[in-house]
């Protein structure tokens, strides 16, 4: 991970998006702690896969509790169509 200060940025900004491109973050320090990450797009893509997993998972977890504890409501395909008209 290399750190750089935002004016450097504005002076190399190829370089510091190759450097992220090829897959090293870029921490950009910014007036009053308002850092920034330059990450490749790829990278980017691979976090919010793996943040949708997360929240996935955390949703089928609490759908099994609720299962284990009971708190389903059961339908029949009779009553489901019923409910469709």
């Amino acid at each position: 991970m290399i750190a750089t200060k935002q004016m450097d940025v504005r002076a190399n900004i190829k370089k510091y998006f190759d450097i992220a491109f090829n897959g090293e973050p870029v921490i950009v320090s910014r007036k009053e702690n308002k850092n920034v990450v330059i990450i490749s797009e790829a990278e980017y893509n691979e976090l919010e896969k793996a943040r949708k997993n997360a929240e996935y998972l955390e949703k089928l977890n609490r759908e099994d509790e609720q299962i284990r504890n009971g708190k389903i409501v059961t339908k029949t395909m009779d009553e489901l169509l019923a409910m469709e008209e």
